[in-house]
């Protein structure tokens, strides 16, 4: 009788817990420090609205998904149960490049709905992000998802302007754009843009609005419709075309009428709203990590990063050398010398080594073997470029000859593009190299948004108008520069490839191939090396240049690539950025400036007691109208000291501190 009734009152528990769940149409989640609230609603159909105590911050009046079988999240929407749960844990990034452990730390509702779907909200101390579950038997079709994030018209949006490419769709892009300010009610509802994006709300609050953790499935983009952004999915390419060219790639020719066909069972990507109080908070937001997968293996130790050189962008154009520069054995040899001589990992061999339709067909001036030889004599690593359509034909064969060679990494690039069977791509890729224990840097690349943690050997992505658009534009100038740190950065590493040592003034400024310079100060192309997330940096300029001036380069060789700890010490988006990384006993500081001239103070205070040396290089006093002057000295200074910087337009400086023992 007393077993009868104890599994009586379990099933009456258990039969109100469903009821509960069925009845309930409002759930309230809370951020671990419940600065932030999410009030998620479920009548009728799925919505959400985020808070910071009072403040409303932004909301969605309707998550949706659709399937080809007339199936829809939001149809017959009943939950048939809800569960809670804390999670705060460390993470450990296995290529540290921002900082060696992350807290995982979320607050986490799970509904589950009475129809074969279910969605998962978190709320961070910083953040919030959702994402869909489906529970089909079969594989499905989804025609669309709908996402939005509704603002304040008075909201400031970062919108990175895409210009539609000419006979190609407007999902085609490269993911290099110029972010600009602009207030959300006069941004054209035709213009598309990538995420992540970020805004600035009239209640001084800043959020960043993204997808992450992409896989099997569309990147997302984002357009203003009324008052709101709402997300945009390229549709599943039907029919492709190899466009021939300098750099031939497969262009969508059809698109089918959904967006992904998937695995019936399975998380969809999530959509997430990175959240600052004030604007340095958003550079140094680790959601977007936290929200990939984990690593699809265990032992990272394998993986190779740090600085590296590359020849493109200055078009080979050295001088004072005894051979003729170009794509050969001699100007390689060059480039290793330079690498060991100023504390470089690696070198480049970019576009032209080898037919960019066949990797083993090597340009007949590079001898490989005595190339491979003479760089592992000297502690330097080979990079090798290669054209995506080119490495996915050869991928299995190309692969084993760049191991025999001793390659620790590679570039692929020429994506262009992020529906569902490119995204696939990136992961089949990523795969491929860490089974033959090689690293991938992407170009022509969406931001990675968590893939850098499900693959750690993907150590950076371009998705940046960087460097190299100096070679034919004007458009990568100090305001880009400094915004690109609060709008693309909290995606992830990227791949801007600074250290142009040519250097104007935005009168003086002229582009020009083979000797491309930046608009701003050297100190301003220096501090790139530190702002800038990514635990591989290519250095751009010209090291004939670099062999004149020893104190720079050795300075700026000595910069690492992964940190301990980073802090965003000053800021204000689109303005300046201030930064201080920790490796070891040692400590850089760094600023990159927008063009408006500014003084500002930094305290020491985030060093360790004790003395440490200072090197100091800062721009020069005449480089407000010669880019190129700077100033280099060093001195003595504790923890307790203060320190007044001049940074002229488009200006910056580096600081690196070496503990006194």
């Amino acid at each position: 009788m007393k077993f009868f009734m104890i599994r009586l009152l379990l099933g009456i528990s258990f039969f109100a817990s469903i009821l509960s769940s069925s009845a309930q149409q409002s759930y309230d989640l809370y951020s671990p420090d419940s600065s932030l609230r999410l009030e998620i609603k479920t009548k009728d159909k799925l919505s959400w609205t985020l808070f910071a105590g009072k403040q409303l911050l932004t909301q969605s009046s309707s998550v949706d998904l659709q399937l080809a079988n007339q199936k829809m999240l939001s149809g017959k929407l009943a939950v048939a149960s809800h569960k809670y749960r804390k999670i705060n844990q460390p993470v450990t990034v296995p290529v540290p490049y921002r900082k060696k452990i992350i807290a995982d730390n979320y607050n986490q509702l799970e509904l589950t709905l009475k129809e074969p779907f279910s969605i998962q909200f978190r709320m961070y101390p910083d953040g919030m992000a959702y994402r869909i579950g489906t529970r089909f038997k079969d594989s499905i079709i989804i025609e669309s998802e709908k996402v939005s994030f509704e603002l304040d018209d008075q909201t400031d949006v970062w919108f990175a302007h895409m210009d539609k490419r000419q006979n190609v769709d407007r999902f085609h892009t490269s993911f290099e754009a110029i972010y600009k300010k602009q207030q959300l009610s006069a941004i054209a509802d035709t213009m598309l843009t990538y995420s992540p994006v970020t805004v600035s709300l009239p209640n001084g609050y800043h959020l960043a609005f993204s997808d992450a953790n992409l896989f099997d499935y569309p990147g997302m983009f984002l357009e203003r419709k009324a008052n709101r952004l709402q997300g945009v999915f390229a549709a599943y390419p039907v029919k492709e075309k190899l466009m021939e060219g300098e750099f031939p790639q497969y262009i969508v020719e059809a698109r089918a009428n959904y967006i992904a066909k998937t695995k019936g069972t399975r998380m969809l990507p999530w959509r997430a709203v990175l959240v600052a109080k004030n604007d340095i908070e958003l550079p140094n937001n680790d959601i977007l990590y936290l929200l990939g997968d984990k690593p699809q293996f265990d032992d990272a130790s394998w993986i190779r990063y740090g600085k590296g050189t590359d020849e493109w962008i200055i078009g080979i154009n050295l001088f004072n050398v005894s051979f003729k520069a170009g794509i050969n054995t001699a100007t390689y040899k060059y480039y290793i010398d330079f690498a060991k001589r100023f504390g470089f990992d690696q070198v480049m061999l970019d576009a032209g080594w080898s037919d960019v339709k066949d990797l083993f067909k090597i340009n007949p001036d590079i001898d490989m073997n005595e190339l491979t030889a003479y760089a592992k004599q000297n502690n330097v690593r080979l990079m090798l470029w290669t054209l995506c359509a080119t490495l996915d034909k050869q991928l299995d064969s190309a692969l084993k000859q760049f191991s025999n060679w001793g390659i620790a990494s590679i570039m692929t690039d020429f994506m262009d593009r992020d529906d569902q069977k490119m995204v696939n791509f990136y992961h089949r890729i990523a795969k491929a190299c860490a089974d033959h224990k090689i690293s991938i840097m992407f170009h022509g690349a969406f931001p990675p948004k968590g893939f850098n943690r499900t693959w750690p050997n993907a150590i950076t992505q371009e998705g940046v108008l960087g460097a190299e658009w100096n070679i034919w534009s004007e458009l990568a100038t100090p305001d880009h520069n400094v915004a690109i740190a609060y709008t693309r950065m909290p995606a992830g590493p990227l791949d801007y490839e600074p250290g142009l040592l040519l250097n104007a003034q935005k009168d003086q400024f002229r582009p020009i191939g083979k000797n491309p310079m930046s608009i701003g100060t050297r100190c301003h192309q220096l501090a790139m090396f530190l702002v800038y997330d990514s635990p591989l940096q290519i250095f751009s300029g010209n090291p004939s240049q670099g062999m004149k001036e020893p104190e720079f380069m050795e300075l700026l060789g000595s910069i690492p690539t992964t940190w301990d700890e980073t802090r965003i010490l000053q800021g204000k988006v689109g303005e300046y950025i201030l930064t201080a990384r920790g490796k070891g006993n040692d400590w850089y500081a760094g600023a990159l400036n927008n063009s408006n001239a500014r003084d500002i103070k930094l305290a020491f205070d985030f060093l360790d007691s004790g003395n440490y040396k200072a090197t100091v290089c800062k721009d020069g006093v005449n480089a407000h109208n010669y880019g190129a002057d700077y100033d280099l000295s060093e001195t003595t200074v504790q923890r307790n000291d203060i320190i007044n910087i001049h940074l002229a337009p488009g200006g910056g400086f580096l600081i690196r501190f070496t503990k006194i023992n």
